[in-house]
């Protein structure tokens, strides 16, 4: 009779290679969004007076092939970096929006206005933070850190303003100042 044959341990599978780690940064080649700013009304504003600014930026995704694998990126907005062209920044928590949607009367404070306060041409930009999500057909999976995507230049014009008090209209008194 033979003797007893040893017990043979199956042999492990071979361990698949492990997944690499990605960071919020490996997501360059997906780039977020840019946003150009616009002063609220019509790119001008008044010296002395708030100009409002405006960002539009919202949640949005972007397709491609990191690391050999399809995916997709969701980046959402968190914070604007506003550079009003004078020396003078602001970081934000929200894009703005126009006075007529904030219900306030033009050339009013709002959380992304300015005040100039020389006339001239100023070139501003704004700087969009975002945070990112990926999916890898799993589910989407949050990345730590953020995400600075800088925008174009954007060219405004700050005017000044003289106003008179007069007791009477250009109509009825044509030789008033101002008229």
């Amino acid at each position: 009779m033979r003797g007893a044959e040893p017990d043979l341990a199956p042999e492990p599978p071979a361990s698949a290679p492990a997944a690499p780690t990605i960071s919020i940064t490996d997501l360059v080649t997906l780039t977020p969004a840019t946003a150009t700013p616009t002063a609220d009304p019509g790119n001008v504003g008044i010296a002395g007076l708030p100009t409002n600014f405006v960002a539009t930026a919202s949640v949005h995704t972007r397709t491609g092939t990191l690391f050999g694998a399809p995916l997709t990126a969701r980046f959402t907005p968190t914070g604007y970096d506003f550079t009003y062209g004078d020396g003078t920044t602001a970081h934000t928590a929200t894009g703005g929006a126009t006075w007529d949607t904030l219900g306030q009367p033009q050339f009013t404070p709002t959380a992304t206005s300015h005040t100039y306060t020389d006339r001239g041409t100023y070139d501003t930009t704004v700087t969009i933070h975002y945070t990112a999500e990926i999916d890898l057909g799993t589910g989407w999976i949050p990345l730590d850190g953020t995400l600075t995507t800088p925008g174009p230049t954007q060219r405004i014009r700050i005017y000044e303003a003289h106003t008179a008090l007069v007791a009477h209209t250009c109509t009825e008194q044509p030789t008033a100042p101002g008229c």
